[in-house]
């Protein structure tokens, strides 16, 4: 009679091992899924702004920052799951949702929304790294510990789309008659693209995602030299009269 040499208790474990971590990778799913629902309604609102004028934003906004709101509990629900396990074995199932959820907040911001009363609200502000995480309450850039945070990686990622839509943001609000803020568009997104020159990145992606800054820089000066060559500058205007 041949004895086997392999305990089978070996393989037990080992499947027990597995189903635990594919339970932990569903349970994750679904929240992601839901943060994914939280954003792509936020997203949906935002894009009202491009057809929105200035004057409007104020109750559009509000709007928004309900939705924000659902992103901020989905996250919380994430940060606290996700934070029981490895930070870098299951961040890639989370860190583009995230990223997403980082855009809407910093493009609400900009338009002047989520207003504090130690940093109020107005148009052309800009969310630091520190300010997402109050925001999200959650840490951010977590060096000292294995726990779910956000990334400098996740808000630069973010902080790129942010200056796309604005570009095509620039545009619309010529359409709108609103060419000041057009040129205040430029202005940010310029200053934008100077501070990422200034950035040693080794993220392959985001080297490229910031790249890809200047065409919106281009893009948003062309309107508003074809602003100027008219004659449609705020300010501008009464200086050649």
């Amino acid at each position: 009679m041949v004895s086997t040499l392999i305990d089978p208790k070996i393989f037990d474990q080992l499947k027990s091992k597995l189903d635990e971590e594919n339970q932990i990778r569903q349970d994750l799913s679904q929240i992601v899924e839901q943060l994914e629902r939280d954003v792509a309604y936020a997203q949906g609102l935002l894009t009202r702004v491009h057809s929105t004028p200035r004057d409007d934003y104020p109750s559009f906004l509000t709007q928004v920052e309900s939705a924000i709101q659902d992103e901020i509990k989905t996250v919380a629900r994430l940060s606290e799951f996700a934070s029981q396990y490895p930070y870098y074995k299951y961040n890639f199932k989370w860190t583009r949702s995230l990223q997403d959820a980082i855009f809407t907040v910093l493009v609400t911001a900009w338009l002047g929304g989520l207003g504090t009363e130690s940093s109020p609200g107005e148009l052309g502000r800009l969310l630091t790294l520190d300010d997402m995480g109050r925001v999200f309450q959650v840490p951010v850039n977590l060096k000292d510990r294995d726990a779910f945070h956000i990334t400098i990686e996740e808000y630069l990622l973010a902080l790129t789309g942010v200056t796309e839509e604005l570009s095509r943001l620039a545009i619309n609000a010529v359409t709108l008659g609103d060419h000041e803020l057009a040129v205040r568009i430029s202005n940010f997104i310029k200053d934008v693209h100077g501070g990422f020159q200034l950035l040693n990145l080794k993220n392959d992606i985001l080297r490229k995602k910031v790249d890809g800054v200047k065409y919106h820089v281009k893009k948003v000066e062309d309107v508003v030299y074809d602003l100027s060559v008219r004659n449609l500058i705020p300010g501008r205007q009464q200086q050649s009269n």
